[in-house]
């Protein structure tokens, strides 16, 4: 059924603007003490140290019930204190995946077992999370998923691979979205079921994927008769693929869809200075409009989070609209370095900033979802196919 796409303005409250006032209270303190260097690319950086700073001061599992030691936050002062993580270059990569999408699903449909043994670890910053969804021959074509888990006594064997596993070999959880029944011909979505499986269990093998920077953090992820125990299940049997689509709005729609490159505007406007010559500041002034585009649409679906929708075609918008301008990034902004930059050594530190981003913005199609599969759910939210 198609339906209309709406960004609708979205105003933050006080107590948002008051969360932002502390985290950047929190973030000068740890800068300060050498816990992280700002203004780089921090969300590629995994700092077990740092995580463990953000779930004392309660910045993990904001917005998770109380009784699993969650703060009950809105989701909008949640974004807040994303953006401001992410933009001062803070090393969130451990926590990132369980915080932002795990955690949730595991609250709205794990065991109660599960749920008091993880929940807690997580907020603590203790517990990293790796999403098994794409396989090397489905690509992020989950109908076509050939991973399958089999039922035995007392739980489920698994078999099979998963690929673009970001950080499955620092994680001590996978949720695996895996085959357990074949399609029908009327549902092409029967069949699926997730799982949480322990990445210490017998019989998984993790193979690292290099990307052009040299840094590993995708992962091949195979699985060669994996027991899973019954109380490991995430859902209803066969039926985890709306649950799946839930969980990828929270992945899709946050502000490190576009804010992961920003290192790089932030370096052009410091070299730039106070008094930036004319083609520099039009430019700049280009990119800060679009910047802040790219924020009201994603602090738009923050509220419609807050509010209990589940903006599956809107958080697809703007992910596909903020990788675009992530991966544009690094040449319009080599294309605007000034001619004239006065402090010594700022424009070898800008070329650095603006390199090692052209390195690895390639793969940022490849994570929260391909190009192709994602214009395929808006299409669809348009009725065009």
């Amino acid at each position: 059924m198609a339906c209309a796409i709406q960004f609708d303005p979205v105003q933050l409250p006080a107590a948002a603007e008051a969360m932002r006032k502390r985290v950047r209270e929190f973030l000068h303190r740890q800068a300060s003490a050498g816990s992280f260097i700002p203004n780089g690319f921090g969300m590629t950086d995994h700092s077990p140290e740092f995580s463990r700073l953000c779930g004392d001061a309660g910045f993990i599992g904001m917005t998770w019930p109380r009784e699993y030691g969650g703060g009950e936050h809105t989701f909008l002062e949640r974004f807040v204190v994303t953006e401001e993580m992410i933009a001062a270059g803070a090393p969130v990569w451990a926590h990132w995946v369980a915080d932002r999408q795990s955690g949730p699903m595991l609250i709205r449909y794990g065991s109660a077992a599960v749920k008091k043994m993880v929940l807690p670890k997580i907020i603590a910053g203790e517990c990293y999370f790796c999403i098994g969804m794409s396989e090397p021959d489905s690509g992020s074509d989950l109908f076509s998923l050939r991973s399958r888990a089999d039922p035995v006594d007392e739980g489920w064997l698994v078999n099979g691979r998963k690929i673009w596993t970001s950080n499955a070999h620092r994680s001590q959880y996978i949720i695996a979205l895996l085959r357990t029944a074949p399609a029908t011909d009327s549902n092409r979505r029967h069949g699926l079921t997730q799982f949480l499986i322990p990445m210490d269990a017998p019989g998984i093998n993790v193979r690292p994927i290099h990307n052009l920077t040299g840094a590993h953090e995708f992962n091949e992820v195979t699985f060669d008769d994996v027991f899973v125990a019954s109380d490991h299940i995430i859902g209803e049997v066969d039926n985890a693929w709306k649950q799946a689509t839930n969980e990828l709005a929270y992945e899709r729609s946050g502000p490190e869809r576009f804010l992961e490159t920003f290192a790089v505007l932030y370096g052009l406007v410091h070299a730039a200075g106070r008094d930036p010559e004319q083609r520099s500041a039009e430019g700049i002034g280009r990119l800060i409009a679009q910047l802040s585009t790219l924020r009201q649409m994603s602090l738009s679906v923050a509220g419609m989070l807050s509010d209990g929708k589940v903006p599956e075609v809107e958080s697809a918008v703007v992910k596909e609209m903020g990788t675009n301008w992530e991966q544009a990034l690094p040449g319009v902004a080599r294309n605007l370095v000034p001619d004239i930059i006065g402090e010594p050594g700022e424009r070898e530190h800008l070329e650095a900033l603006i390199h090692q981003a052209t390195l690895f913005a390639p793969k940022l199609t490849i994570q929260g979802g391909t190009r192709e599969i994602l214009r395929g759910i808006i299409a669809r939210g348009l009725g065009l196919r």
